[in-house]
């Protein structure tokens, strides 16, 4: 899934939001309402192609879950970090990347076990964190990263 589907709260129009572009104050397609996607965003994948420049660009902090898909422990925190988008959307950015796929960015950045949570602010890394933790003890980074 690529893209999430939103229900307009003034108009019932149903918007097809881009996962790459949730972060960019969405506003309906027929009203022009803002859209919140608070509880609804996801992460948004990332490859070596969209990396560099969507982590340098972006306006909020991003936290990058560097995971495999056939890794048990990565498979166990898939679900705390897609709560954990909609917890905080328009705060931070969750975003994933499958290693066994896109080598280069884990090359770049030295990952050598999954899961690998890469936290960015500003464009460069802030904090790294090896290894599944906690849904609190990431919520406490993300804050910390969004203070």
């Amino acid at each position: 899934m690529d893209s999430l589907i939103v229900q307009c709260p003034a108009c019932g129009t149903k918007n097809n939001i881009p996962l790459a572009k949730q972060h960019l104050a969405p506003k309906c397609g027929r009203c022009k309402t803002r859209l919140s996607l608070q509880g609804q965003a996801l992460p948004v994948p990332l490859t070596d192609g969209n990396f560099a420049a969507f982590v340098t660009s972006a306006p909020l902090p991003v936290v990058v879950d560097c995971y495999s898909p056939t890794c048990g422990p990565c498979r166990m925190l898939a679900p705390v970090i897609d709560r954990l988008a909609g917890r905080y959307w328009g705060r931070a950015i969750m975003a994933k990347l499958d290693t066994s796929h896109n080598p280069a960015t884990a090359a770049h950045y030295q990952i050598r076990g999954v899961p690998t949570l890469l936290f960015f602010k500003n464009g460069r890394l802030a904090d790294q964190l090896i290894g599944a933790a906690a849904e609190a003890h990431l919520a406490q980074r993300i804050e910390a990263l969004c203070d």
